[in-house]
C-alpha cells in the first residue's frame, strides 16, 4: 500500500517540452525512475515509491533564466506541485534535502528549476526537537524585557589584535547591549584564536554586568572543520559563554543538527553563502523552504536580511522571510528573527509596520558603533526608535521631543543615518 504521508513541493520550472512532461521528468528522476526504464522498475515500486504530479499551472513563455545543451530562444514556464512519499524519505533531513533539492537542478531539459515552497507531515516534523531556546530561552538567558533585541557585530570583523578586540566588546558590553556577535569571517585565526577570543569577551562581559546590571550575550562563531565543532562548543561553553553561531549553508544542515544535538546554549544561526542558491528566480530554493529545515535542525536564532539592508532582497521579500519564522512549525519552539545589513535608526519604523512584531533581533553594525556619541548612545537611540515604531510616533517627532527634554541620543542619530 502507498504511504498516504507525502512531501508536498512547489517548483518554478522552465522548459521546451511540455510543462506536465517535464514535471513527470523531474519527479520520477528524484524516486524510482530514471531517463530509461531499468530492470527491476516494476509496477509495484512505481505505486509506492513514484512521486506524483499534483497540479501544473502553466505560467506562459518565457527566455530562458539558465543555459543546457540546447538553446532556445523561448521556453514555457510553469508552477508545479509534486507529492513524494514519506516513506522513500523516512524522517532525515539529508535525505529529505537530497529529494527535494538534489539532481533536479541538473536536469537538461530544465531551464529554471526553483523550489518555491514545501509542505512537510507532522510525522516528520514531530521527528526532529527543534530550537533549544528559541524567542523565549533567548530572553530568558539575558534577562530582556519584552521588545526588540539590540545587537551587533564586532568590527572591524578580521584583523583585530587581543588587546583591539577587548576594548571593543568591553565598550560594546558597558553599553548595556543584548547581543554582539562575530563577523561570519571570524573563526579561529591564529592571530585571535577562538579560545583567546572566548576567554576575553566572556571576562569583559562579566565586568560590564557588575556596573550596567545588564547581561550581554555573545554569539561565538564555532565555524570550522566537522571534527572539532564539539570542542569549540565546549571551550564556549566552559567559559561562561551564552551562544554559539554556525554558518549552515557551508556547514551544512546535518552538522547543524549534530550541534543541536549536544548544545548545551542557543545557536545563532547565520545565513552566509546562502543567497548563493537563493538569489537567483531560475535555480534554488526559496528562504521559507531552507528556514524549515534549518528550524527542524536546531537553530534557535535565524538570519532574515534586513529592511532596506545593502543586501538583494527587497523589503517585501524580508517581510516574508520574517513571518515564515514566526508562523508554527509544528510544536517546534519559535525560532528569534534576526535583521541584519544597514540596520540604524531609520529602519525600525518601516520594520514594525511590515511584520507587526517586536520578537526581532536587530543587528546594526555601524547604527551602533558609528553613532556620534559612540556605542552606547547608539544602542539607547535604536531603542528610542522602536518605542517610537510600536507607538506609531514619528522618528523626527520622537527624536525632537527627546531633545527637548535633554535626552540627544535619538536627534544625533537621525542627523547621522537619516535618509532624504
Amino acid at each position: 500500500m502507498r504511504d498516504q504521508r507525502t512531501v508536498r513541493c512547489t517548483y518554478y520550472l522552465e522548459s521546451e517540452i511540455p510543462p506536465e512532461k517535464a514535471a513527470a521528468l523531474m519527479a520520477g528522476e528524484q524516486s524510482s525512475g530514471t531517463f530509461v526504464p531499468v530492470p527491476g522498475e516494476s509496477a509495484r515500486i512505481r505505486e509506492r515509491h513514484a512521486a506524483q504530479i499534483v497540479e501544473v499551472e502553466e505560467l506562459g513563455v518565457c527566455p530562458p533564466s539558465l543555459a543546457s545543451r540546447a538553446a532556445p530562444e523561448k521556453v514555457r514556464a510553469a508552477l508545479v506541485t509534486v507529492d513524494f512519499p514519506m516513506e522513500n524519505i523516512g524522517t532525515d533531513l539529508a535525505t529529505l534535502h537530497t529529494t527535494v533539492a538534489g539532481n533536479l537542478f541538473e536536469l537538461g531539459d530544465l531551464f529554471a528549476c526553483r523550489l518555491e515552497a514545501l509542505t512537510l507531515p507532522e510525522e516528520f516534523v514531530s521527528a526532529h526537537p527543534g530550537p533549544a531556546y528559541g524567542i523565549g530561552g533567548t530572553r530568558e538567558l539575558i534577562g530582556a524585557a519584552p521588545g526588540v533585541l539590540i545587537g551587533t557585530i564586532v568590527k572591524p570583523n578580521v584583523g583585530l589584535s587581543e588587546d583591539e578586540f577587548r576594548l571593543v566588546v568591553r565598550e560594546l558590553a558597558r553599553a548595556s547591549i543584548d547581543v554582539i556577535k562575530d563577523d561570519e569571517l571570524m573563526t579561529d585565526p591564529d592571530y585571535l584564536p577562538l579560545e583567546r577570543r572566548v576567554a576575553v569577551a566572556t571576562e569583559e562581559i562579566a565586568a560590564a554586568e557588575q556596573v550596567t546590571g545588564h547581561p550581554t550575550m555573545y554569539a561565538f562563531n564555532i565555524t570550522g572543520d566537522l571534527k572539532g565543532l564539539r570542542k569549540r562548543h565546549d571551550t564556549v561553553v566552559r567559559a561562561g559563554g551564552r551562544c554559539v553561531m554556525l554558518n549552515i549553508p557551508v556547514m551544512g544542515i546535518p552538522a547543524l543538527e549534530w550541534l543541536r544535538s549536544f548544545t548545551e546554549v542557543p545557536i545563532h544561526g547565520h545565513r552566509a553563502g546562502l543567497a548563493a542558491s537563493m538569489r537567483a528566480k531560475g535555480v534554488g530554493i526559496d528562504y521559507q523552504v531552507w528556514q524549515q529545515l534549518a528550524r527542524l535542525a536546531g537553530a534557535d536564532h535565524l538570519h532574515v536580511s534586513g529592511l532596506g539592508s545593502k543586501f538583494y532582497e527587497r523589503d517585501a521579500q524580508v517581510t516574508a522571510n520574517v513571518q515564515s519564522l514566526l508562523a508554527p512549525l509544528g510544536k517546534t519552539t519559535t525560532p528569534l528573527p534576526v535583521l541584519s545589513s544597514g540596520q540604524n535608526v531609520t529602519t525600525p519604523a518601516p520594520t514594525f509596520d511590515a511584520v507587526g512584531s517586536t520578537d526581532l533581533l536587530m543587528l546594526a553594525g555601524g547604527g551602533v558603533a558609528a553613532h556620534p556619541d559612540g556605542p552606547a548612545a547608539g544602542v539607547r537611540s535604536l531603542r528610542a526608535a522602536w518605542a517610537a515604531a510600536v507607538d506609531g510616533v514619528p522618528l523626527t517627532t520622537a527624536a525632537a521631543g527627546r531633545a527637548d527634554d535633554g535626552d540627544t541620543d535619538l536627534l544625533h542619530a537621525v542627523q547621522a543615518f537619516g535618509r532624504n
